[in-house]
């Protein structure tokens, strides 16, 4: 299927074939019919894109504080990698969508239903139930696409709580500034419409308005006064897209005494306190299409608001849009200037530079299931470059399962550097496989992963995806009798080490199967130098591991305990497992102390102190913080042993004290060994190096993780 592109590194633009997403539980796929581009948001996505790093930088100062404190802990070259590759990753377009149900996960929802939805610009999408209404048949697709831009402006137009016979301005008028217009004057308001473009001065006219054409000199503040009968305006809804804070001062001026001021555009917000502090106005801005969005719960999960607490969420805003152009309230023709079939859409993008371009309509052709649905996509041939599997015994032939920030960044190269033949990459949505798919010289992407167990050409499976599929994927890789490398945790539940563990012994009665976890650490050039200096050393080891880890949201899935299994599941366990390398004994107990016996105080895994005591004698402490600030280095590593201590801080300097002809090492750019954690296990797979790390020590480490975070 086709999907229209964005690469936010250098601003093209492109119409890519991407595998059809495979649908899941709480979400339709969709049969695109209409899409809509809407010129603001996606005409600033693309300039930002065509910027320099400059450019880019001074439209974004918060990131560049990011940046700088990053680029002091880890590193010039470090943080210049990270910028290029968060750049790099491909952004799809568009979110207002109007097609055909193809498979529905949820009830409500049958196949053959129409229905818009936030969907990208493609043939098929895949959206989460609450983020899709039904079309009234009254509605044709074309119209029905413009409902989320009008669900934008309804969410401005609630937050204004017009009341009938209220003036009102609207300052912009663009695609949502017109719609909302029309709403105005539904909603029986006086409604001012102000704007540059005489022809959309002009439309607005043409749906009841007064209008102030600014491109003839009209004063909008004088205007706005006698409009209002030299009272002010009741209210000023902003939908326009300018860097200037002229237009929220004029807002102001229009203005009668607590008069309300909504933003649903982007504007410059230097205010001035006196506009508002003379006239007691208020001020909000609106958040795109209404209660729900950018709350994961209710968009991703499916938890609605209950109507009689809630009675517009982004769901039923969508649904009101469509009344309103099932019974004329709404027209949207008029604003049509241009249609253009998919195949033409880098055409149409080239409008969004015409001030003349204002409803863009993308048209999808009706192609019969099996095709859209098509699950894999061909990326490259042995004339292009990427050696076929010759299905040898000794040969690494891999297929990766997630293509992310750390999969496309830092594991799927390091596998290539490693000398293995990339295969097959498979992602949920299908992007992110192709684009990283191409770069790296995989020979097809997926989105179907049945397909990699079924796959005889590929020996190898590395699995990248999220926590809580871990587990049940590593059981079917080596019930397919593939060895496999999965980035940690192994698990999340000790039931679900021990459906590993019978899987791992089963696959082993019948031939050689490697099992390895993505614990890096242990092969970063400063431990493997730790490690040899230590293993002369036979006294038992006191360790203290500070790991500055920075705070992530509650609301992240890595906090979800079901799904990303909490931090110390998730990322802790890097830090036992490096502990437990150090020492080389078994964890025979472990305590821990969690932040949070204050009153008013949660407790959180995310600040937290493990100690761990080994067979040997030694004991270690895991200081893993969430508060502390990011110009501190990030992991620093210290271990005293026999009258010497060795620190290591963030995997760029250590140092030995007291150690005879030890002094110090440095690098000049941070390594956490993914690269030797990678090629140890393909050598080992290959049949030319040890086993990097035994079976039954990973589960030891992933048991007293899964224990720890029990505590």
């Amino acid at each position: 299927m086709k999907q229209i592109l964005q690469n936010l590194a250098n601003g093209e633009t492109s119409l890519v074939e991407v595998p059809c997403p495979q649908n899941v539980s709480g979400s339709l796929l969709i049969a695109t019919r209409n899409t809509v581009v809407s010129a603001g948001t996606e005409r600033m996505l693309v300039d930002f894109g065509k910027a320099n790093y400059l450019e880019k930088a001074r439209q974004q100062p918060d990131k560049v504080k990011q940046v700088l404190a990053k680029v002091k802990t880890d590193g010039l070259a470090q943080t210049v990698d990270a910028v290029r590759s968060k750049l790099d990753q491909p952004l799809p377009l568009g979110y207002c969508n109007a097609g055909v149900v193809l498979e529905s996960g949820v009830e409500g929802f049958e196949p053959g239903d129409r229905v818009v939805s936030n969907g990208n610009h493609a043939e098929v999408v895949r959206v989460p139930k609450n983020l899709c209404a039904r079309i009234p048949d009254g509605v044709d697709d074309e119209s029905a696409a413009f409902t989320v831009l009008g669900a934008i402006g309804l969410q401005g137009v609630r937050l204004l709580a017009p009341t009938l016979g209220e003036c009102i301005v609207v300052t912009g008028l663009g695609l949502i500034g017109l719609l909302c217009v029309q709403m105005l004057r539904a909603n029986g308001c006086r409604v001012l419409g102000i704007d540059f473009d005489s022809h959309k001065c002009k439309l607005a006219r043409q749906f009841g308005a007064e209008t102030v054409d600014l491109s003839k000199g009209e004063d909008p503040v004088v205007v706005a006064q006698g409009f209002s009968r030299e009272r002010g305006v009741d209210g000023v809804l902003v939908t326009a897209a300018s860097r200037s804070d002229e237009i929220m001062h004029q807002a102001a001026q229009m203005c009668r005494k607590r008069g309300r001021i909504v933003l649903v555009g982007v504007v410059g917000l230097n205010l001035r306190r006196d506009d508002f502090f003379k006239k007691e106005l208020t001020f909000q801005v609106s958040a795109s299409y209404g209660p729900g969005r950018y709350d994961s719960l209710y968009e991703e999960k499916g938890q609605d608001y209950p109507i009689g607490f809630v009675r517009w969420t982004e769901q039923r805003n969508f649904e009101a849009v469509l009344d309103m152009m099932a019974v004329g309230s709404l027209d949207v023709k008029p604003l049509i200037t241009h249609r253009f079939a998919i195949d033409e859409a880098i055409e149409a993008y080239k409008l969004l530079d015409d001030a003349s371009a204002l409803g863009i309509v993308l048209a999808y052709p009706e192609r019969d299931e099996q095709t859209l649905r098509r699950p894999v996509v061909i990326l490259s041939s042995c004339e292009e470059g990427n050696e076929a599997a010759s299905g040898q015994e000794a040969e690494v032939v891999v297929g990766c399962v997630g293509a992310g920030n750390y999969a496309s960044r830092t594991l799927i190269p390091a596998f290539r550097e490693a000398g293995v033949v990339l295969d097959t990459l498979v992602t949920s949505g299908g992007v992110s496989g192709v684009h990283h798919g191409r770069k790296n010289g995989f020979r097809m992407a997926s989105t179907r992963i049945e397909d990699l167990w079924q796959n005889e050409v590929v020996n190898t499976v590395a699995i990248v995806t999220r926590h809580d599929v871990h587990a049940a994927q590593v059981v079917a890789a080596l019930g397919a009798g593939k060895h496999v490398f999965v980035e940690k945790p192994l698990a999340l539940t000790l039931e679900e080490l021990d459906d590993i563990e019978q899987a791992y012994l089963a696959a082993n009665e019948k031939k050689p199967t490697l099992l390895m976890v993505g614990f890096n650490r242990r092969f970063a050039p400063h431990i493997v130098k730790m490690k040899s200096l230590l293993e002369a050393r036979r006294s038992p080891k006191s360790i203290i591991m500070t790991v500055n880890a920075g705070a992530i949201p509650s609301e992240h899935w890595v906090q979800d305990h079901k799904i990303g299994g909490g931090r110390i599941i998730g990322e802790g366990c890097h830090f036992i497992d490096l502990m437990r390398y150090l020492v080389g004994s078994p964890v025979i107990d472990s305590q821990v102390m969690m932040m949070g016996n204050a009153p008013g105080v949660a407790v959180r895994e995310d600040k937290v102190s493990i100690t761990l005591s080994f067979e040997d004698g030694s004991f270690g402490t895991i200081h893993y913080l969430a508060n502390g600030s990011p110009a501190f280095p990030k992991e620093r590593v210290e271990v005293f042993c026999d009258n010497a201590v060795l620190q290591m801080d963030n995997y760029r300097i250590l140092r030995g004290y007291g150690w005879h002809g030890f002094k110090s090492m440095k690098l000049m750019r941070q390594d956490k060994g993914q690269k030797a954690c990678v090629k140890a296990f393909v050598e080992a797979v290959r049949g030319k190096g040890a086993v990097p790390v035994s079976c039954n020590e990973l589960l030891e480490v992933s048991r007293i993780s899964i224990e720890v975070a029990r505590q």
